[in-house]
């Protein structure tokens, strides 16, 4: 009997088919994407032994998950689902960093660029508040993936949503999980949870957020991003990453009570997307090694600073081998306290 793969980390997350359209480049047009790959590429920089956790509909390309599989990815915590489920995303970058998903048509004329078939009848999917009660068909449920998976020692909950981020902790911790982190959905980093902050992160070792994301949900209560930290960490949570975009990284640690910024690493920028997924699954491999909020927070930097350079997810993996080790020795030079 063939016996399972060896998983050191599991990535649960979304997976798209993508059309990017980034600044002074050449689009990058239905290709494979998503936090679930992108993350897991991230952590590929470093480490490998890698399962993924993510549904897709009958429609999303097979053909993408042989080649998850064929980089070395595991895939059988991909459920296929009988239906299809939209899972395309556009997005632009007319100036840079901006990042504008609305309007497509409008963004291929600009260019005289013909518009894809795959994309008519996209529209951009409307921001709402999470059910508490009523999963989606990207819930992840207790039957998505393999027992072997929980082998696993470490594990990351990209941005689904509220109802997976409440499932997911407790499964994993019946399991070898040690390390746990966890990007927040966007409809549950709302003032309407607060009150659900604390069984939501029971037991993850990291929050990793953007600032816009954590700006949204304190609200009214302060304008103070190192308060912000302070009050997620009290949630017995250890530490706090605020994504920046290209500001870099604020750490929070609430053992040590420290606080560090770090500068985004000097890329030559080519497609920003999936650089915050890119810098959470370095981020894992970092923290799984060395337990040191800094140290794993370095390497995230570089995962995503190398995933900026191409378009796809792909791009990173073939890379020089040593180029990550290269980077995080630059970039040490660079972090300040606050």
């Amino acid at each position: 009997m063939e016996s399972a793969p060896f998983i050191r980390y599991l990535i649960a997350g979304k997976l798209r088919r993508e059309f990017i359209l980034p600044y002074n480049h050449k689009p990058a047009l239905d290709i494979p994407g998503g936090s679930l790959i992108y993350t897991a590429v991230g952590v590929r920089l470093w480490d490998q032994g890698i399962g993924l956790i993510g549904r897709v509909g009958e429609d999303y390309p097979h053909e993408w998950l042989d080649q998850f599989a064929a980089r070395g990815f595991d895939c059988r915590g991909i459920k296929v689902l009988p239906t299809a489920l939209e899972a395309r995303y556009f997005a632009a970058y007319p100036n840079g960093d901006e990042k504008v998903s609305d309007a497509p048509l409008a963004h291929f004329s600009r260019l005289g660029l013909p518009f894809p078939k795959a994309l008519l009848g996209y529209s951009i999917p409307a921001t709402q508040i999470d059910s508490r009660v009523q999963p989606t068909d990207w819930t992840i449920r207790a039957g998505d993936f393999p027992p072997d998976y929980l082998d696993a020692t470490a594990a990351h909950i990209a941005p689904i949503d509220y109802l997976t981020q409440a499932l997911l902790p407790s499964l994993f911790r019946r399991g070898q999980i040690t390390t746990l982190t966890m990007d927040p959905s966007e409809g549950s980093m709302n003032p309407t949870f607060r009150d659900d902050l604390p069984a939501m992160l029971r037991g993850v070792s990291a929050i990793i957020c953007s600032e816009k994301k954590i700006r949204r949900l304190y609200e009214g209560l302060t304008d103070d991003l190192w308060e912000m930290a302070e009050r997620l960490s009290s949630f017995d949570c250890e530490i706090v990453v605020i994504k920046r975009g290209s500001q870099g990284q604020w750490i929070y640690s609430r053992a040590s009570r420290q606080r560090w910024m770090v500068p985004a690493y000097p890329a030559r920028v080519v497609d920003p997307t999936g650089a915050g997924d890119a810098f959470c699954g370095g981020f894992l491999a970092g923290l799984r090694q060395t337990y040191d909020p800094l140290e794993a927070t370095l390497w995230g930097n570089i995962s995503a600073s190398i995933v900026v350079e191409g378009s796809g997810p792909f791009y990173a993996l073939d890379v020089l081998p040593g180029l990550p080790k290269l980077r995080l020795d630059k970039l040490r030079e660079m972090v300040s306290k606050a």
